[in-house]
């Protein structure tokens, strides 16, 4: 059972991790000394990555490779960008030490495109596996 629902087991793990992230302060913890510009957004790109490439997988087990490649693209892109706008919304109403950015909303979109991109690229016609099982 969990072998044949692997990608949906991990897809909903990561939506339950990044959700706990975003709503969780971080304000009393102390980061050390290291600075690295722009790793907020950094991070937020490379999250939403992860979710748009297990989004596509998801679907892509989910109806057996049935849903063309294109819209399992479309459909995880259109979720990554929903979820990035309702978590930043979240954060600004429900938290008091974490802000709603539109940098962040950018860099969760910017980081969704690149998931589903490397998606296409992995399942073109020059990769050994296909879309369809």
């Amino acid at each position: 059972m969990l072998k044949r629902n692997i990608y949906t087991v991990l897809f909903i793990g990561w939506v339950l991790f990044l959700t706990t992230l975003s709503l969780f302060s971080f304000s009393g913890l102390d980061t050390g000394t290291i600075r690295i510009p722009y790793a907020d957004k950094i991070t937020h790109f490379i999250f939403y990555l992860v979710f748009g490439v297990l989004a596509c997988l998801m679907l892509r087990e989910k109806t057996q490779g049935r849903m063309e490649l294109g819209k399992a693209m479309q459909w995880a892109l259109i979720a990554a960008i929903a979820y990035g706008i309702i978590i930043e919304v979240l954060q600004y109403a429900l938290t008091q030490d974490r802000m709603a950015e539109l940098g962040d909303v950018v860099a969760n979109t910017l980081g969704a495109f690149a998931g589903v991109l490397l998606i296409k690229w992995y399942f073109s016609k020059e990769r050994p596996l296909k879309w369809k099982f």
